[in-house]
């Protein structure tokens, strides 16, 4: 009897593992192609087959890490470029989003400038920066990408991005039709419709700010809460100085950031399709 137990339980053992591999391969050959606008995200197979589809749009999204005051995370361009981008992308509907470009130019390293005097600023040189865009772009153009965007979120490295695009544009121009754009459009808003829309809020330009004060923030917690120390910026005081914030953070809202998150996408989505053509 224990002989005979011990067979009927191996055997049940085999055949069980014999159908979870059944049900479990099967379940993954029937999985769907990701429907990610995120490069990173899909296999080289389903990034092929997307482009020969028509996705031949890339947007390559440009942050930075820097300081952005004692309330916002070092890494709030990154995470806010990509996320921008990606809504960019959905409304497109022919894009895909390349990996973000975190290393830029943030003044000089020795003696240190600009945001490089606070802890936790990465700083490359310009050339290094231009290289890196033009390498990355001609790379995703070998495989298909006809127009490439440039989004950059924030003008300190607005002329590189230009030279890079006109330098691509020179390059390609005997070819195809194809485009680089460094998409002015994308900063501008946030520099100006942004504002307005603020002021019709009742915020002050003072508030506003230049970098880290409540237009800066709220678009960050419009996009993602967790970049935000909301107890840092609430004891913030509003006259502060050299803590690396200019303005004052402490009215910001998510609500707020949707303002702007709707200009910045609206905008950017008119301009690549007023600017560019897809591929034939």
């Amino acid at each position: 009897m224990t002989s005979r137990r011990r067979h009927h339980g191996f055997a049940g053992g085999v055949f069980g593992a014999v159908l979870l591999w059944a049900l479990t391969g099967s379940a993954a050959a029937a999985a769907p192609a990701s429907t990610s606008v995120y490069l990173e995200e899909l296999t080289w197979t389903e990034l092929r087959d997307r482009v020969a589809g028509g996705a031949t749009t890339l947007l390559v999204p440009i942050g930075g890490t820097e300081q952005n005051g004692p309330h916002m995370v070092l890494g709030k361009h990154n995470v806010r470029a990509r996320w921008l981008a990606g809504r960019i992308a959905g409304k497109l509907g022919n894009a895909i989003v390349a990996p973000v470009v975190a290393y830029v130019p943030e003044g000089a390293i020795d003696p240190p400038t600009q945001h490089m005097r606070y802890a936790g600023t990465i700083s490359i040189p310009e050339p290094a920066f231009e290289s890196t865009l033009e390498a990355s772009a001609r790379s995703l153009r070998r495989h298909g990408f006809c127009n490439v965007v440039f989004l950059s979120d924030h003008g300190g490295y607005l002329a590189s991005v230009e030279r890079v695009a006109a330098r691509l544009n020179r390059d390609g121009a005997r070819r195809t039709p194809c485009a680089a754009l460094a998409l002015a459009e994308y900063y501008r808003v946030t520099q100006t419709d942004y504002v307005q829309a603020l002021h019709s809020k009742g915020v002050a330009a003072a508030e506003i700010g230049s970098h880290a004060g409540l237009a800066d923030t709220s678009l960050a917690l419009a996009v993602e809460p967790a970049l935000v120390r909301a107890d840092v910026m609430a004891a913030r005081l509003p006259t502060a100085d050299k803590d690396g914030a200019s303005g004052d953070p402490r009215r910001s809202s998510a609500e707020l950031g949707r303002l702007g998150v709707d200009w910045i996408v609206d905008a950017s989505v008119a301009a690549i399709l007023a600017k560019t053509r897809r591929a034939p």
